[in-house]
């Protein structure tokens, strides 16, 4: 397979031009009928590609959920190849929100069906689960170091059942979630300017000062905007990490739509606002 040069390396300058925004695409019921969309594949696909068309190529990353298209079907798993498509054409990293997670045979089915670079959902990186494991995503990491794609690792998730995993303490006194940022540190040794293997950390999870999140490699962020945290958080959270998260705004921006117009601008205001906070740190 040819190997395109790596996410990280790829997401790092995009992040140092566009600033660090990633701009989710959850094109859910609810959000559907605000625009005046019809909840049917015809509002799917003006929804999604309307996003796109106000954002791509002037934001670093777009993260589509693929259950709001799978819910569809084959034809909204067919409109998204087309957002996924246009979006990375336009030149934004696109980073597939499934998380997939399995063992074996079908850890790697999944991990082609949006890490090979011949896939129709093929995409710069893909969310997975590592709680069968941590190792069972090996078929996903050798793809993806393989094809030049990237992984972003749940690690320390905002909802609130989360604690129950990813704060329980292992027999040798980690917790469950301090062991996959070591895994993923440990996949990102050396890696130049950025490592490929990120992990998603909440923005609001709150205190994270007992949690070492110098993995070299990027913390993709939801929870800005809607959810209630703002880009002024992020130091605050994140601390000396901050220069390596990329935070998720989902119905921050949507919730502007139709209008491209108004899209790109509520767009334009947050990555403004978090690159301020970010460069400030």
């Amino acid at each position: 397979m040819s190997q395109m040069e790596p996410f990280g390396a790829r997401l790092r300058r995009a992040m140092d031009e566009r600033g660090p925004l990633c701009v989710g695409i959850d094109p859910h019921a609810s959000l559907l009928a605000e625009w005046g969309l019809n909840d049917d594949v015809a509002g799917l696909e003006r929804f999604s590609r309307t996003v796109v068309e106000a954002v791509a190529g002037r934001v670093a990353v777009m993260k589509p959920q693929s259950a709001f298209f799978e819910r569809f079907g084959s034809r909204g798993v067919a409109v998204l190849e087309k957002v996924v498509q246009e979006a990375r054409a336009a030149g934004t990293l696109v980073v597939m929100d499934a998380k997939r997670g399995d063992i074996g045979s079908t850890m790697a089915g999944y991990a082609e069906a949006y890490l090979h670079k011949d896939a129709p959902l093929f995409s710069d990186a893909l969310t997975v689960s590592p709680y069968l494991g941590y190792g069972s995503l090996s078929p996903a990491v050798a793809l993806a170091r393989e094809s030049g794609t990237g992984l972003f690792v749940l690690a320390l998730t905002s909802n609130p059942e989360g604690p129950e995993v990813q704060h329980a303490v292992r027999a040798d006194g980690r917790t469950v979630g301090a062991t996959m940022l070591a895994h993923l540190a440990a996949e990102n040794a050396g890696e130049e300017p950025l490592g490929s293997f990120g992990a998603v950390v909440g923005a609001t999870v709150g205190e994270l000062s007992s949690y070492d999140l110098a993995i070299n490699g990027p913390l993709l962020a939801p929870g800005v905007g809607a959810q209630g945290a703002t880009a002024a958080d992020l130091p605050k959270v994140f601390g000396p990490a901050v220069r390596n998260v990329v935070p998720n705004v989902s119905r921050g921006v949507l919730r502007h739509g139709p209008d491209v117009g108004a899209l790109r601008g509520a767009a334009e205001r947050f990555a403004e606002e978090i690159q301020a906070a970010v460069s400030g740190a």
